[in-house]
């Protein structure tokens, strides 16, 4: 039976409507249910680890996309580094990075460029660091350590993971000592020698130190990060201590393999700059001595290279070699 024309149209513009509905929810369903991987260069449990998950379960909940965190740690970042560079460009792989990122190209022949391999997206948290040394030790103040660096050259040590062996090089400049640098590969066993007195003093991050500094093990001497410590507000600063140009501390940012198409990296700056921004993450990582920071893109871009030149001239200055 021949339909009228008039409501033969009206079926197949509601056959459309349907189809057209049909469609954009299939979309939607596709684009919640797509999964997407953060591989952290970093073991499990520290402090780039629990912010990788503290995100991905955020972005989990707020974009209902699937999340895999992957550890692949390794010569100080660069196993998962490299794992990454060769991912697909497709918005589907991201790397989390840190203050190795920058400093690993200076001091190894390595197949990626940090500046040229990789997109930026986001820089997503500080953490503070601070100079420490055994509650029992002589020195209560900065001033002190350094008076007795300058005392006793090459006889101080300080003691702390091959990142911040940057960090020391700076500040022994700024300061005029010469010190002992003593690398340790992790935080753990650095203090561990320090209150077995084997070594003067650590460089570590806070997070790393602050049950040990609350339990009156260890003295905190001052933080050389630019602002106070918001749980410590009475330790100084390297400026306030007579440092106006020493600053260094702990960061940490996600990047895409390089050619990642710009829509994806849109996508994933908006999820991530959400996530770092959202109430319930700021409380959890404040609960770790992590600080949001949210600069994306080619902000981000921008402090990338800068640190990678500041770091690559003192690497060179001071003839710093690969451990």
């Amino acid at each position: 039976m021949k339909l009228p024309r008039r409501k033969f149209l009206r079926l197949a513009a509601g056959a459309m409507a349907l189809a057209t509905t049909f469609f954009f929810a299939t979309f939607h369903t596709a684009r919640s249910q797509a999964t997407f991987k953060i591989v952290v260069p970093f073991p499990p449990g520290g402090s780039a680890d629990i912010l990788t998950r503290f995100l991905a379960e955020q972005i989990k909940r707020t974009t209902g996309s699937a999340v895999v965190v992957e550890n692949r740690p390794g010569a100080d970042t660069v196993i998962g580094t490299e794992a990454v560079s060769r991912a697909a460009p497709d918005g589907n792989t991201v790397l989390i990075v840190a203050n190795p990122f920058v400093t690993n190209p200076h001091l190894s022949k390595l197949s990626y460029d940090p500046l040229t391999s990789f997109e930026p997206i986001c820089r997503l948290a500080s953490s503070p660091t601070v100079i420490v040394v055994n509650s029992i030790s002589r020195y209560r103040t900065l001033a002190n350590l350094v008076d007795a660096a300058r005392a006793k050259p090459g006889e101080l040590s300080l003691a702390s993971i091959n990142t911040f062996r940057i960090a020391f090089e700076m500040f022994k400049r700024v300061a005029n000592i010469d010190m002992i640098f003593v690398p340790y590969p992790g935080n753990a066993p650095a203090v561990t020698a320090l209150l077995g007195n084997h070594v003067t003093s650590v460089f570590a991050v806070y997070p790393t130190v602050a049950e040990q500094v609350a339990a009156g093990k260890l003295r905190a001497l001052v933080t050389t990060s630019r602002t106070r410590i918001d749980a410590m507000p009475e330790l100084p600063t390297a400026a306030e201590s007579g440092y106006k140009d020493y600053s260094e501390e702990a960061w940490f940012g996600v990047v895409a393999p390089a050619k990642t198409p710009k829509e994806a990296l849109s996508r994933l700056s908006a999820s991530f700059s959400a996530a770092i921004q959202a109430p319930e993450t700021k409380q959890k990582l404040a609960s770790q001595g992590l600080y949001p920071m949210g600069a994306c893109g080619a902000e981000f871009g921008a402090y990338l290279r800068t640190r990678y030149e500041e770091y690559g001239r003192v690497i060179r200055d001071a003839n710093i070699k690969a451990e």
